[in-house]
């Protein structure tokens, strides 16, 4: 890979695997081109309805008729549920988002937020920082298949009575021969891992990872994910937000002499 990195295109001649499609896809690519990067995206996950159609919408005609005092979204995904079924979420209902980037898809989606973690973006620093005025009530939880019991249990442990329902279903996508390849050869230099759904996809399908191939995790949640799921990580976002990836990435790259082997 022919690198020549500038102090205004520190990441030139670096390719790096964006693992996510759509619009937060197209956001981390155009970032990382104005850094000089060469962006590979290559979807490794998708989501799909979910299979209790009927709890689901059990659960929804039951928020909408005010019988929660709570609900949690903790992904943009779940959001674009909730804008399918045209929910409508009553004003007595309040809003937590499980970090700045799923607010703000719930706030240009219409619904109000009333709560969001302000040091800690995840499931953990949201049971966390959750307001000890309001440790009471009903909670709905609509989140993927594959969630991790962490908030539900955090929230319960708190005393609140909390409903879980499954919004969607998280499927892998397989990767492009050419992306496994280039892989595997080191052409692609450096790969962002934004949940552990990711991280466990890019195990199963491109492990063993070059040893010159920088894993960059969105967070300590996800790097943990990833550990688990056998890789090696490289360097952690500060927060859980593309812009901090791609500026964790900028600056491992900058300050090649400051770097530390996370896994040590």
């Amino acid at each position: 890979m022919d690198r020549q990195p500038t102090a205004e295109k520190p990441l030139n001649g670096w390719r790096v695997l964006v693992p996510r499609g759509g619009k937060w896809g197209d956001g981390v690519a155009a970032t990382l081109r104005g850094y000089g990067a060469l962006p590979v995206i290559a979807p490794m996950i998708n989501f799909a309805a979910a299979d209790n159609e009927a709890e689901l919408g059990d659960a929804l005609r039951d928020l909408q008729s005010g019988s929660f005092d709570w609900i949690v979204i903790t992904s943009a995904t779940t959001v674009d549920v909730l804008m399918s079924q045209s929910v409508t979420i009553p004003g007595s209902t309040k809003i937590a988002a499980v970090g700045e980037t799923t607010g703000a898809a719930l706030a240009l989606a219409g619904y109000p937020v009333d709560y969001v973690p302000e040091l800690d973006n995840s499931a953990r620093g949201l049971v966390k920082e959750w307001p000890k005025s309001d440790i009471s009530g009903r909670v709905l939880i609509p989140q993927s298949d594959i969630a991790e019991p962490t908030l539900v249990s955090g929230l319960q442990d708190l005393g609140l009575n909390v409903k879980f329902v499954s919004a969607y279903r998280t499927v892998g996508v397989d990767v492009s021969e050419q992306v496994r390849q280039d892989v595997e050869s080191g052409r692609i230099g450096a790969i962002l891992v934004t949940s552990g759904s990711v991280a466990r996809q890019i195990a199963a399908q491109l492990a063993p990872l070059p040893a010159e191939t920088l894993v960059a995790c969105i967070g300590p949640r996800t790097a943990y994910d990833a550990r688990a799921a056998g890789l090696t990580v490289h360097l952690i976002a500060e927060s859980r937000s593309a812009t901090s990836l791609v500026e964790a990435l900028v600056e491992h790259v900058r300050h090649p002499d400051a770097r530390d082997d996370l896994d040590d």
